[in-house]
C-alpha cells in the first residue's frame, strides 16, 4: 500500500471518535499538534482518502493500530472510468462473502426439546400476514361473538380471524419498512431466518445483501456501539464495502426481537433504529416484535400482524416434520382432525411443534390431555425464553410463574361460569387488582394497584401470549383449550379438590361446554375418585325422581340378564336404550354410550345374534328394516303386502313359538263403514293406515310376549330430553374414566357396575 491514500472504516472512525474524548482532544486540536490543516483531518474522520503517512500518524497519536481501522479503497473492477462506485458489482462481492455467515447463522433452528437443529427449508410453513392488526380493531364483544360458533362449543373459533390474510413474502415487497407483530411462538423468527436464506440464494430480491440482527445482541454488545459500527464491526465479520452496500441502499436489514431487549437498554436501542433507518431510507428494513411488547413508535415503518395457521399451513408443517420418519404425516393429521381442542393449539406454530414432538414420541396424543397442554404451557410461560436465553422485565416482582397461572386460573373460572369468552380490559384488571392486592406485602394504593394491573395484563399477554387483546380494549384467552384447561386447574389445583369445589364443578355436568372441563379435571387430579364418584351421583339424579325413566332403567337392567351376549354387561343395557325407539335416531346416545363402555362394539361390529334378533325385530315394528317393510306403499298397503312383510325374519327364525306368533298376525280387523265418506277424497289412505296400524297393534304384542321388547313407553318431550342428558352424561363419565387418569381399581369396578341402574337396584347394591 506504499505511496498510496488510505481509508479509515466505518469502526475505525467509530474508535478514532472515542479516542478523541478518551484524550480530551477535538480534530482541530489534533491538527494543531501534528502541525497540518484540519481538511486532511476532517477527510480521516469522514472515510475519506488520506496521505498513507499522515494516516499512521493520526493513528500513532490516538493510540490505534493503523492496520486495524484502515480499509481498503473499491477495486478496479468496482470503478467505472468516470470513478463512481459500481454499487452492483459490489454487492455481488459482499453476498458471496456474507453467504456463509447467513447459511451458519439462519439455516437451521432447534427449539423447545428437539435433540438437534434441523434445516430451515426441511420445516418451513409459508408465514401469512394480517394487514390489519387484530387487537386494534374496533369491535364490540357482541360482534366478536358472530365471528364464532358460541353455542357449538366444539366448532369455538376463537382463533378465526376474518380479516384478509397476504402472504409474508408479498408483505415484505409491498412494504419498505415493515415491522412485524405476533404472538409468542407465532413464527417472527423463523420468518426472517427465511427471508434471509432466500435472499442469499437468490431467490428473493436477489440484487441486496441480507443482513441479519438480533436486537437483544446489540443491545448487550460491549462499548454499546452504534447500529452502523455493530453491522459493521460486530454482527457481521468485518467484510470490507459493506457500509457502501447500506449506503447505496442495497441492504435488507432484518432486525429480529425488538421486545427482546432489556427495559433499560430500550430508550437508546429505538433511538439508534430510528436514526439508522432515517440515515439510510433506501434500504429494506423488517423488524419483529411481539405483541403489546412495549410502547413505541416507528412513523415511517408499516405495521402488520403474523395470522395463526390455517388448515393448509399445519398440514404443510406436518408433511414437512414427519417426512422419512417412522410416523406418517397422514396419521397424525387424522388424529388432529379427531381431537378439535388439540387441533386448536396448532394454529400457534410453536405449539404445532410440540405436538409434533409429542406425537412422534408413541404414535399419539396422550389420553391425557392435562398432561399435554400443560407442557403447553410450560413453554409458553418458561421454556420459550428460558432456552433463548431471554431474561424478561418482571413486571411485578411477587408475581412469580405459579402464581401467574393461579392468577390465570381465577380468571378462567370467573369468566367461564358466566359465558365471558371475550371480556373488556377493565374487567380483565379488575380479576388482576383483587388477585395482587392479597399478595404479601402488595401496595394498599388503589391508584397504584390499579397501574400494576395494567401492567401485568400487558406482560401475560407479551411475555407469554396466554390472555390476548382480541379488539380494542376486548381481551380473551388465546384459545378455548387454555380457557377451559386454567378453568379445571382453579378446582384441582388451586381450590386442592375441596368437596364444595368439586360440587360446584359436578352441577354442569349436563352442559356441554363443560364436558372438556371435566376431562381436565380428572387428568390432572392426583386421584380422580372423589370427583368421578361425585359425577355419578349427580348423574343418577338426573332421573332419580321420575318413574317412567326408573321404570325404563328397571326394564333395561331386566333384559341385559336375558340375552347372551360377549358384552359388558353395561353396554348391553345402553344398547337397549337405543331400541326403545325414544331417541330420534336409532344409534344415537344409548348406541353412542355402549361403544364407549366396550370397546368390541365399534362401527364394524356384527353384533351378537340376540341382539341382532331383538334389533330386527324392531326394525320391522318401526318399518325401517331395508328387506322387508321399507317397500311398503304407507296409502295402498294391501293385505298380502303385511302377511309377506315378515317372511324374510320368519325363515330365519330358530324359534318355533315365535314363528308361530308371527304367522298368527293376519286378522287387521274390519274398517269402520261410517268412515267410508273419506275413501274417495283419501285415496284410500284411511284404510291403508288403519289396517298398519292394527299389524303393528298385534306384532308390538308377540314382541312384548315372547322378547320383553317393543313396549310403547309414551314419554313425553321432557322425559326424552332428560333422558338424552342422562345418556350424554354417562358417556362423559366413561370418557373420563379412559382418559388414563388415576383411580382406584374399585371404584372404577363400582362406577362400571352401576351404570344405567334404576336408583332402587344401585342402594340395594350399595347396602
Amino acid at each position: 500500500m506504499t505511496g498510496r491514500s488510505l481509508f479509515c472504516s466505518p469502526e475505525g472512525i467509530q474508535k478514532a471518535k472515542r479516542a478523541l474524548i478518551r484524550y480530551s482532544l477535538t480534530q482541530k486540536a489534533l491538527a494543531d499538534e501534528l502541525e497540518v490543516t484540519r481538511q486532511p483531518i476532517g477527510k480521516f474522520f469522514k472515510g475519506k482518502p488520506v496521505d498513507r503517512n499522515l494516516f499512521v500518524q493520526i493513528c500513532d497519536r490516538l493510540d490505534l493500530e493503523w492496520e486495524e481501522v484502515v480499509t481498503e479503497p473499491a477495486s478496479e473492477l468496482e470503478v467505472n472510468q468516470d470513478n463512481s462506485i459500481d454499487i452492483d458489482a459490489i454487492v455481488q462481492v459482499v453476498r458471496e462473502k456474507i453467504k456463509p455467515l447467513i447459511q451458519e447463522r439462519c439455516g437451521t433452528m432447534r427449539v423447545l426439546d428437539m435433540t438437534q437443529p434441523i434445516g430451515l427449508n426441511d420445516i418451513y410453513t409459508s408465514v401469512n400476514i394480517l394487514e390489519k392488526i387484530t387487537g386494534q380493531r374496533r369491535l364490540g364483544i357482541d360482534e366478536l361473538l358472530q365471528q364464532c360458533k358460541s353455542q357449538d362449543f366444539d366448532l369455538f373459533g376463537l382463533n378465526r380471524i376474518t380479516e384478509k390474510r397476504v402472504p409474508g413474502l408479498e408483505a415484505v415487497e409491498k412494504y419498505s419498512k415493515l415491522m412485524i407483530l405476533g404472538k409468542p411462538g407465532a413464527g417472527k423468527t423463523t420468518f426472517l431466518k427465511y427471508l434471509a436464506i432466500q435472499c442469499i440464494k437468490g431467490e428473493f430480491q436477489a440484487e441486496r445483501v441480507p443482513i441479519f440482527i438480533t436486537l437483544k445482541g446489540f443491545a448487550e454488545a460491549a462499548n454499546k456501539p452504534g447500529l452502523l459500527q455493530y453491522i459493521t464491526e460486530d454482527a457481521i465479520n468485518p467484510i470490507s464495502s459493506i457500509q457502501d452496500v447500506i449506503t447505496y441502499g442495497k441492504a435488507l436489514v432484518l432486525l429480529d426481537g425488538l421486545d427482546e431487549v432489556k427495559e433499560e437498554d430500550s430508550d437508546r436501542i429505538l433511538k439508534e433504529i430510528r436514526e439508522f433507518s432515517d440515515r439510510f431510507p433506501k434500504n429494506q428494513f423488517v423488524m419483529t416484535c411481539r405483541i403489546a411488547a412495549r410502547e413505541y413508535t416507528f412513523e415511517k415503518f408499516t405495521e402488520v400482524e403474523v395470522a395463526d395457521f390455517d388448515d393448509n399451513q399445519i398440514s404443510n408443517f406436518a408433511n414437512n416434520w414427519f417426512k422419512k420418519k417412522a410416523v406418517k404425516p397422514e396419521t397424525f393429521i387424522k388424529r388432529l382432525e379427531e381431537n378439535n381442542r388439540i387441533k386448536q393449539l396448532a394454529v400457534s406454530p410453536l405449539l404445532l411443534m410440540l405436538l409434533c414432538l409429542a406425537f412422534e414420541e408413541s404414535g399419539d396424543f396422550p389420553a391425557n390431555r392435562s398432561e399435554l397442554y400443560k407442557e403447553g404451557l410450560d413453554a409458553l410461560l418458561k421454556k420459550w425464553d428460558a432456552k433463548r436465553g431471554i431474561q424478561r422485565d418482571q413486571i411485578y416482582k411477587k408475581l412469580s410463574f405459579q402464581r401467574k397461572e393461579d392468577l390465570l386460573s381465577k380468571m378462567a373460572l370467573t369468566t367461564f361460569e358466566s359465558s365471558e369468552y371475550f371480556f373488556k380490559q377493565k374487567v380483565a384488571e379488575q380479576y388482576i387488582t383483587e388477585y395482587i392486592r392479597n399478595l404479601p406485602d402488595a401496595n394498599t394504593d388503589e391508584a397504584a394497584l390499579q397501574l400494576d394491573s395494567e401492567q401485568v395484563l400487558r406482560s401475560i399477554e407479551h411475555h407469554h401470549g396466554l390472555i390476548i387483546e382480541r379488539a380494542k380494549r376486548i381481551y380473551s384467552f388465546s384459545h378455548l383449550t387454555f380457557h377451559e384447561y386454567f378453568t379445571a386447574r382453579e378446582f384441582v389445583v388451586v381450590r386442592q379438590s375441596s368437596k364444595e369445589a368439586l360440587q360446584n364443578l359436578v352441577s354442569h355436568i349436563t352442559e356441554k361446554r363443560w364436558r372438556e372441563v371435566f376431562l381436565l379435571a380428572v387428568g390432572m387430579s392426583p386421584s380422580a375418585d372423589r370427583l368421578l364418584l361425585l359425577m355419578k351421583e349427580k348423574i343418577d339424579v338426573i332421573v332419580s325422581s321420575d318413574i317412567g325413566l326408573q321404570r325404563l332403567l328397571a326394564w333395561v337392567n331386566q333384559k341385559s340378564f336375558s340375552v347372551q351376549v360377549p358384552y359388558k354387561i353395561s353396554a348391553v343395557r345402553a344398547l337397549y336404550l337405543d331400541l326403545t325407539s325414544i331417541f330420534e335416531s336409532r344409534f344415537a346416545h344409548g348406541y353412542l354410550l355402549a361403544t364407549t363402555i366396550d370397546s368390541v362394539l365399534t362401527p364394524t361390529h356384527a353384533f351378537a345374534p340376540d341382539f341382532s334378533l331383538d334389533l330386527s325385530l324392531i326394525d320391522d315394528l318401526n318399518l325401517k328394516r331395508p328387506d322387508s317393510c321399507h317397500h311398503l306403499d304407507l296409502n295402498s298397503i294391501s293385505d298380502l303386502q303385511l302377511q309377506n312383510a315378515l317372511q324374510p325374519l320368519k325363515e330365519q327364525l330358530n324359534n318355533p313359538e315365535l314363528r308361530l306368533a308371527l304367522e298368527t298376525i293376519k286378522q287387521y280387523g274390519q274398517y269402520d263403514e261410517r268412515k267410508r265418506q273419506y275413501d274417495k277424497r283419501e285415496k284410500k289412505e284411511l284404510l291403508a293406515r288403519y289396517k298398519l296400524l292394527k299389524w303393528r297393534e298385534q306384532l308390538r304384542s308377540v314382541l312384548v310376549e315372547y322378547r320383553n321388547i317393543g313396549q310403547d313407553w309414551q314419554f313425553t318431550d321432557k322425559q326424552k330430553e332428560l333422558l338424552k342428558q342422562y345418556c350424554d352424561a354417562n358417556k362423559l363419565l366413561i370418557d373420563c374414566l379412559n382418559s388414563d387418569c388415576y383411580v382406584s381399581r374399585e371404584v372404577r369396578q363400582q362406577i362400571e357396575d352401576t351404570l344405567l341402574l334404576p336408583i332402587a337396584e344401585i342402594k340395594q347394591r350399595q347396602q
